[in-house]
């Protein structure tokens, strides 16, 4: 990919990511025993429980939106690159401490994907552009967190 085309790709971005909201609101109410709703400001709702029951884990939506961050972006980029994507689908697996803080030792994530003109050239650059510059979640992760990302294409 020539550079034109690199930085013709990152102002497309740059455009699609100046519409976040610089700051996010939400809250998070008890429910009952260990179980909590949060509700962000568009309304969404999230149930946490500690006994996994009831809702999900904090660190299983840590999980997710890593992977939702990244799978935006990548999909973006593939999709600027002219590349028809049929289907996608990021599976992830996180390994976490097993003592208190018990936060994420690694992270993997492997993007399943189909579609015409989907090439490893594209996807590595899709991927590089993401975790170097713009997925935001992943940003924000320890910098000790190891995260390896791969991918299998359909039919490739």
């Amino acid at each position: 990919m020539d550079e034109k085309h690199a930085e013709n790709l990152e102002e497309s971005l740059e455009s699609y990511k100046k519409k976040i909201l610089e700051v996010n609101k939400g809250s998070l109410m008890w429910d009952r025993e260990l179980i909590f709703t949060a509700r962000t400001q568009m309304g969404y709702v999230v149930e946490f429980d500690a006994n996994l029951q009831w809702g999900c884990a904090p660190t299983e939506t840590l999980l997710m939106s890593v992977a939702g961050c990244m799978a935006i972006d990548v999909f973006y980029f593939l999709k600027k690159m002219k590349a028809e994507v049929k289907d996608f689908r990021i599976d992830f697996t996180g390994v976490r401490r097993p003592e208190p803080p018990q936060y994420y030792k690694s992270i993997e994530l492997v993007i399943n994907i189909s579609g015409e003109g989907v090439t490893p050239k594209k996807l590595d650059r899709a991927i590089s552009l993401s975790q170097d510059k713009y997925c935001s979640v992943y940003n924000a992760l320890r910098k000790d967190i190891e995260v390896k990302v791969s991918y299998n294409i359909a039919g490739a």
